[in-house]
């Protein structure tokens, strides 16, 4: 399945995208229409109860009663009708993994480390199709990084590398804005990727059954129709159960975190000379199995 959150209609709502259409069933509505009982009022919620819910059993279930129904597309919502949001923001700052694909690391001349580790502030989320902020008040060196995020689907501290992977709900796409002169005049990551509208996400959670060979997908990203970025997860430094083991030996992790897993070679800032992002550029990143995020840069 693949879930998503949006806003239509003046309400901020989550649904399921439906088969071979670019729409979505309103499961809050098809939850009150159907007198579904506790149902969850958002994505994040939702997987909060995964443990005590079948959430995804509960979604196929309720919305087989709707397509029953003769008025089932009154349900639907139509992609050009809605404001994607981000599919979950985490009640923790996103964790993001640094210097996890070897040729990216050379192309900005940096070693690849045992873990690099630094988080995203949850204010710096924004869906597919927002616009991101060009913050030419503070920075001259706006980049994008295609990833591979990885959506926690519950609770877990300290997990062996052998169950990492039974903590994993689903997978999205992150785009992890950079301001380049800030990172490297700060001398850390924090403040140079949390800018307002710096982590774009989704368009999509795509649960973990959809998506078999997370570590074989393409990641592709596009700059105003151009090829940048051309890579594979399966040259990811650490994989999927390593990240998953080694960041919950420190920090707790909850139904909602997001793991970026890091980029491919191909950034602007590894150009030669480098080309950074501008007013009205159009950044897309695809990957496999989930599909294309889409945003541009605004004022």
């Amino acid at each position: 399945m693949k879930f998503l959150s949006f806003e239509y209609d003046g309400n901020k709502t989550y649904g399921v995208k439906v088969k071979r259409e670019d729409a979505a069933w309103d499961l809050v509505r098809v939850f009150e229409t159907t007198k579904t009982k506790d149902y969850p009022k958002t994505l994040l919620e939702a997987l909060q109860q995964n443990n005590t819910l079948d959430f995804q059993e509960l979604v196929r279930q309720t919305v087989e009663k709707i397509e029953a129904e003769s008025n089932a597309d009154d349900y639907k919502v139509a992609f050009t009708n809605m404001k994607f949001l981000p599919p979950v923001v985490p009640t923790n700052n996103v964790i993001a993994i640094g210097r996890n694909y070897t040729d990216h690391a050379k192309e900005l001349n940096n070693e690849v480390d045992e873990l690099y580790v630094f988080t995203k502030a949850p204010s710096s989320l924004i869906g597919d199709n927002a616009e991101i902020p060009s913050h030419e008040d503070v920075t001259k060196a706006l980049d994008y990084e295609g990833e591979l995020g990885v959506v926690i689907g519950k609770y877990g501290h300290k997990i062996p590398k052998a169950l990492a992977l039974d903590y994993v709900y689903g997978y999205t796409i992150i785009n992890d804005i950079t301001a380049r002169d800030l990172q490297k005049e700060h001398a850390q990551a924090f403040l140079s990727k949390s800018l307002l509208g710096a982590c774009p996400m989704g368009p999509y959670i795509v649960t973990k059954d959809e998506l078999p060979t997370p570590e074989n997908a393409n990641i592709v990203t596009k700059v105003n129709g151009e090829i940048r970025q051309d890579g594979n997860t399966k040259d990811m430094v650490k994989k999927i159960d390593d990240l998953i083991a080694e960041i919950s030996q420190y920090v707790a992790l909850h139904p909602g975190d997001i793991i970026a897993t890091g980029t491919p070679s191909g950034v602007g800032a590894g150009m030669k000379p480098p080309v950074y992002l501008k007013r009205g550029d159009e950044v897309k990143i695809t990957i496999d199995g989930i599909g294309t995020l889409t945003n541009t840069i605004g004022e």
